[in-house]
Order: C-alpha cells, then structure tokens, then sequence
C-alpha cells in the first residue's frame, strides 16, 4: 500500500495530477483509521495502464472507457487516424528544419513559399544574408539556399558563351516596335542581358537607352559592341535590380523588357514601373503564356513548379487593364526566336556532358529543352505592347 506521496514517486506524477485522476474516478483509495488514503498495487498499476493509453493520444475519459469496458475499435482507428496525420506533419516540420541546416534539400519548400508569399519570401532570403541579386537568382533558379552558389556557377556556366539568354529575334523585336512612334528620346531597357534587343533598338531609333541588368559580365558584352558599332554615346548601362530601379518620375517615352517581368512578377513589374513612363509613354514587354487551357499533366507540372505565375494571354490582358494601361497590341514570337535560345542551348549542354559534367542545373536545362521542343503549342513567349 501506498502513500499518494509514494505512489506520485513511483509513476512519476504529481500528487495534484493523482487526485484530478481520482476525481474522475480514474483510480480509487481507502481511508485507514488515522485518516491517511492509501492507495492499492492495483492503483499502481491502473495509473501506469493510463499513462500508455495517453501515450496512444488518447484523452483522460477514453481511457477510463477502455478500462471500465470492452475497447471501442472505432474510436481507436479514429485516434490512429489522427496520429498518423501528427506524425506526418512532425516529420514535414523536422525534414524543414534539418534542410535549413544543410542536412537536407528545400527545393519544395521554396517553391511553395515562393507561389503563396512571394513578397515575403524574397525579404526572408535577403535577411539571410543573400543580396537582391542573388536572392532573385535563388528564387528562379537554385531554389535551394544549401546549393545555390554551386548551382548558379553550373547554369552560368552553361548560358554565359550563348549570344542569347532567352528566346528572342530581331524580326519580333522590329514587329513589336512598328506600335511606337520614332519620335521617343529615351528608352528604358530591363533586363537587358548582353544586349540582343538593345542594338535593334538603338539601329531603329534616335534614343538615349539605358540598359538595366544585374549581370556585370552580360553588360560588359553590351558595352563592347556599341562602342565597336559606334553607338556608346547613346548608351547607358546600368547594373542594379530591376526591382530597385531609382529613376526620376516620368523620365523615360518607353520601357522595354523581353523575358524579364516575371522576375519581379508581372503584375509587379507593370506597376512599379509605371510610374517611371512619361505621359505619353509605352511598355513593351514578353513572357511566357499558356497556349491552352488543357496542357498535358508533364507539361502543367513542368511549368507550376517553374513558373507559378503563367497565365493564358487572356488573363494577362486583363491583368494589363487593371494595372492602367491600354493593350495597342500583343503577338507571340516567332519560330525562329525559339530556335535562337533553345538551338545553341541544347548544343552547349551536350558539349559540357560529353566532358564529363554533371549537375543539377545541367539537368533541369535539359529537361526543360525537351519540354519546350515537344510542346511548341501549349505555350510560349507572347509580346505586348502597352500604353500608359
């Protein structure tokens, strides 16, 4: 026989925890002559039955139902159901943490993170210490902090020798131009890269552009050319963020961005830099849309996962409207701007394999190569020419 002192001791309890369990009539006690309740080895060993069955997740007055009656196979797969949930969710939650200290890979948290809280997503990666730069890179690319920079240098790797670094033509940058009037001054390029579109704007207009990128190396290739061309004086180049982009108000009759928007996302960048076009001014940018509402399953999972924000050319008008500009006109690009980008890609991933390199970003091009030259009619890149 026990003291309620003892019998706390021996299971490990408090004794205000024994006497709620005596309370409900989870355990019972006997008055001696001097007053003192002592407790049975039966008591013993009916606390100790309860400690397992809440071990199981079950509360304080199941338990007492499994031991006053027969079990109740229900309400035991009930809380098995609920325990494999818990397990579930507590193995997700140790899986985030073990990743966040290298153990692990966060791809899919990013990527979700990514599609629900972009805005945030991007301010928490700057406070881990990435710059702007490399945080947008980690975003669209890594998407894994554990091994993003040997993923960036494998993907620079791969596109730094191609001329183009998206898909793209003169013939479409000409076709998207005809809706702008010669008379523009200046010329606000985003995300310029090495400067395919930029040449074509400068042969075909009178005006001062200035080239945004954030890649030094792609601006130092654009630099070169227009002094060989003769046409430095007309050019200005600029690397910083196109999501940081501190010009004066209403300084620029046009903005041109092929293949850059979704970096900032569209919607974003259609805003922010609205207020950067003068009065009169125009927005001319690509990006990938969907072609069809029904793509394949390979295809849809492809493309959610690398670009959530895809929309049909529909909903980007409408985006368009609600954003304050009016559409003048919008294309999707030619063949000829695929074969561009995908031709000498595809050439320059077989050339690095056969000598023996292997990498993720090697991988993920790859595959995205074989995606975009078996599906040409599900989507694309589609120009749009806006007004303020």
């Amino acid at each position: 026989m026990f003291k309620i002192s003892e019998l706390a001791k021996l299971v490990g309890m408090s004794r205000t925890a024994l006497l709620y369990y005596k309370k409900q009539g989870l355990i019972s006690s006997k008055r001696l002559e001097n007053g003192y309740r002592i407790y049975t080895q039966k008591e013993l060993q009916r606390v100790r039955l309860i400690q397992q069955l809440l071990a199981g997740g079950l509360t304080l007055s199941e338990c007492k139902a499994c031991i006053d009656t027969k079990i109740d196979r229900q309400l035991l797969k009930s809380r098995l159901s609920a325990l494999d949930t818990e397990i579930k969710i507590k193995q997700q939650s140790r899986n985030l943490l073990s990743a966040m200290l290298g153990e692990g890979e966060l791809k899919t948290w990013h990527e979700e993170l990514n599609k629900i809280a972009p805005d945030a997503h991007l301010d928490w990666l700057i406070k881990q210490g990435f710059d702007e730069k490399e945080a947008l890179k980690l975003k669209w690319l890594s998407k894994d902090i554990n091994v993003h920079d040997t993923y960036i240098s494998d993907f620079m790797e791969a596109i730094q020798p191609l001329e183009l670094w998206a898909p793209g033509s003169r013939e479409d940058t000409l076709e998207a131009l005809k809706n702008v009037p010669k008379s523009i001054a200046s010329i606000l390029e985003i995300g310029c890269g090495k400067g395919h579109a930029t040449q074509t704007l400068a042969t075909h207009s009178a005006a001062h552009i200035t080239a945004v990128d954030s890649e030094q190396s792609a601006l130092n290739v654009l630099q070169e050319n227009f002094e060989r061309l003769g046409l430095s004086e007309r050019l200005t180049i600029d690397c910083i963020s196109m999501t940081t982009l501190e010009y004066p108000i209403e300084s620029f009759d046009l903005i041109w961005a092929e293949g850059s928007a979704y970096i900032m996302g569209v919607i974003n960048a259609l805003r922010s830099w609205k207020p950067l076009l003068s009065k009169q001014g125009m927005l001319v940018f690509s990006d990938l849309v969907w072609y069809t509402n029904s793509p394949s399953k390979r295809v849809k999972a492809f493309w959610l996962q690398e670009y959530p924000d895809m929309k049909t050319v529909s909903e980007r008008a409408i985006q368009i409207k609600e954003s304050g500009y009016r559409l003048v006109d919008h294309f999707p690009q030619s063949e000829l701007a695929w074969k561009n980008y995908y031709g000498p890609l595809e050439r320059r991933v077989k050339v690095l394999k056969s000598n023996g390199k292997k990498s993720k970003a090697l991988q993920n091009l790859e595959f995205e190569i074989e995606i975009s030259k078996q599906n040409k009619n599900s989507f694309g890149y589609h120009f749009f020419v806006l007004s303020k």
